[in-house]
């Protein structure tokens, strides 16, 4: 019998990552998922959708919406006003040739740290990737791999601070704010930062030695920006320097948003304790003022484009936030199951340091659904309150909890059918069998960091 339920979850996991992998909406088939194991489990099929995963969905909505939509526009206000670039090419100009694989992690680094999200940060990043690559007859397949090492790694997640989604989910959960453990998160991220510098450089020599050169016949090939008139570093910096002051100010400086609001008013809006909204405020308020100077940076170029510019962004957060809600739901009713409690107990029976369960649960989880977002939030939603719990009775602080989930979730999440793996090969042009090599590696050197970061504080 238990056996039955535990196969009903996994066919429905198994059948998400597929159908995820193949290209299919989330949206559309997470919840068919979802009903699916609801019916093999013998539960209620109506009441299991309406007021579980719609319920939960809804309340994911609720919580990070205001965060990705910003964040969209915010990345999106910088790529029109030629900041975003203006940056990539200085760091890339600076550190020229000679230094072209370190020039583009850090480019990436720089513009992710500062809110700017991947996906504008692979736009931005890649016609100057492509040119400093050429110059120094460097393979264009290792262009990809490099790209991810600086935007989807050591600066989603790991960075004290860092305005990525990623690093807020586990505010809610555990009492904490983006600047959690930030020891930890440095070590991991310098750590993730050298394996990965070590791997790419390491490839660059193989093809050097083999006379492997940048190459012939690439697709989507950038044009020449000649006499192209880009912002002034410095004033592009701006936003990205407001949003990390401002976002730390109101989180844990003197205009902190804890001491915004009574605990009696507060309590009117359900609010028990102001440290599970309070990182959310703080990140919303940062990157209002962030948005706010980037529409200063060459106002009359971004008037024209600014219409379209705020749709396309405002139709990509959509998709990002439902698809990850969607999984949110899906996690909810997976631990309503019946056979659910049979994995929790395997998971949880894995190790007995809470640290290690989680990085294992959530990276496990991230690999399935194929998104860090989604990974992470399902762990959380699902055992946030025993992790915590565990964490707790054995003297684990809530900011190691906070940055150990935080980091896991940016490991197994950029397996093959990963929608940012996906769209980062879709702008170099280049395809799995080129590239993903290389990208696969950067996940292993993440996931083995956190990992060896969860047993080292396990037994600290």
């Amino acid at each position: 019998m238990v056996f039955g339920q535990v196969v009903a979850i996994v066919l429905a996991l198994g059948l998400l990552m597929f159908f995820a992998y193949r290209g299919y909406p989330v949206i559309v088939f997470a919840p068919i998922f979802t009903l699916l194991a609801v019916v093999i489990s013998g539960l209620a099929l109506m009441p299991s959708y309406t007021e579980t995963y719609m319920a939960n969905a809804a309340n994911y909505i609720k919580t990070y919406f205001p965060i990705f939509l910003l964040g969209a526009i915010f990345g999106k206000v910088m790529e029109l006003n030629g900041a975003a670039s203006s940056i990539a090419r200085s760091i890339v100009k600076v550190l020229g040739s000679k230094r072209a694989m370190l020039s583009v992690v850090l480019a990436c680094a720089v513009l992710t740290y500062g809110g700017v999200s991947l996906f504008v940060v692979a736009f931005a990043v890649y016609p100057f990737a492509v040119a400093v690559f050429r110059e120094a007859d460097i393979p264009k397949r290792l262009i990809p791999g490099t790209i991810a090492l600086g935007a989807f790694t050591f600066t989603m997640d790991a960075l004290p601070g860092t305005p990525q989604v990623q690093n807020i989910i586990p505010t809610t959960y555990f009492g904490t704010d983006a600047y959690a453990a930030p020891v930890v998160g440095i070590v991991g991220g310098v750590m993730v930062l050298a394996a990965g510098m070590f791997w790419l450089e390491k490839r660059r020599k193989q093809a050097a030695a083999a006379g492997e050169g940048y190459g012939t016949g690439h697709k989507n090939e950038p044009e020449t920006a000649e006499g192209q008139r880009y912002p002034n570093l410095w004033v592009s910096l701006v936003p990205l320097v407001l949003v990390l002051v401002f976002n730390y100010l109101l989180s844990r400086g003197f205009l902190t948003v804890n001491t915004w609001y009574s605990p009696e008013l507060l309590k009117t809006f359900n609010i028990a304790n102001v440290k599970t909204v309070a990182s959310s405020w703080a990140l919303i308020i940062a990157l209002f003022i962030g948005i706010a100077a980037a529409l200063c940076i060459n106002v009359r170029h971004v008037q024209s484009k600014l219409a379209a510019g705020l749709t396309a962004a405002a139709m990509g957060s959509l998709l990002a936030i439902f698809n990850t809600a969607s999984e949110v739901g899906f996690g909810n009713v997976v631990k309503t199951l019946p056979g659910f409690k049979a994995i929790q107990n395997f998971i949880l029976n894995i190790s007995s340091q809470p640290l290690i369960n989680e990085a294992v649960s959530v990276n496990i989880l991230s690999g399935v659904t194929g998104s860090a977002s989604g990974g992470l939030s399902i762990a959380l939603e699902v055992m946030g309150k025993q992790y915590l719990a565990a964490g707790q009775a054995a003297g684990i602080s809530p900011e190691w909890l906070h940055r150990i989930a935080s980091m896991a979730s940016g490991g197994m999440d950029t397996l093959p059918h990963n929608g940012a793996v996906i769209t980062l090969l879709a702008i170099t042009g280049l395809t799995h069998r080129q590239s993903y090599k290389d990208i696969f590696a950067i996940t292993v050197v993440k996931t083995l960091t956190v990992l060896i970061l969860a047993a080292v504080l396990s037994f600290m």
